[in-house]
């Protein structure tokens, strides 16, 4: 599965779901082995690119970057 493009800004404010900030942009990406977005429940959270990458190294077992 590939990591859909961040989302456009849009007139209303953005927020990062995972660091709270207000942002121009976020992205989801649900990349779990075995994870079937149409039936298992869950809560869709969006991520600031910055955190959309902490995520993702942390998935592929990467040191994080952030700061």
């Amino acid at each position: 599965m590939t990591s859909p493009p961040d989302l456009p800004p849009s007139d209303d404010s953005l927020r990062c779901d995972f660091c709270g900030k207000e942002v121009p942009s976020v992205r989801r990406v649900a990349l779990d082995d075995g994870y079937e977005r149409l039936r298992t429940p869950h809560q869709e959270r969006y991520a600031c690119p910055r955190c959309s990458e902490e995520k993702d190294e942390q998935r592929r077992g990467l040191p994080s970057q952030g700061g």
